[in-house]
């Protein structure tokens, strides 16, 4: 899931340099934690959080194999 994550969100912003993608486990979740350079922060979350809702979207889509709850927080 974090190579997914990182892959997106590289795409999405102008600092691809800055992205960085930290993954850990708990029980039944994997909680993916996204950092992005502050001036990207709006491209990643988009109006309304409408891309942020499709990267969460893609990902828990992807998870569905592992039979584990995926959570994308997003930080600057």
């Amino acid at each position: 899931m974090k190579e997914l994550v990182e892959i997106i969100a590289k795409a999405l912003v102008d600092n691809p340099d800055e992205v960085v993608v930290t993954e850990t486990e708990k029980d039944k979740a994997i909680i993916v934690d996204l950092k992005v350079a502050s001036s990207d922060m709006g491209k990643v979350i988009g109006k309304s959080g409408r891309i942020a809702k499709s990267i969460r979207a893609v990902v828990s889509a992807a998870a569905q194999k592992t039979d584990k709850k995926v959570i994308v927080e997003i930080d600057n």
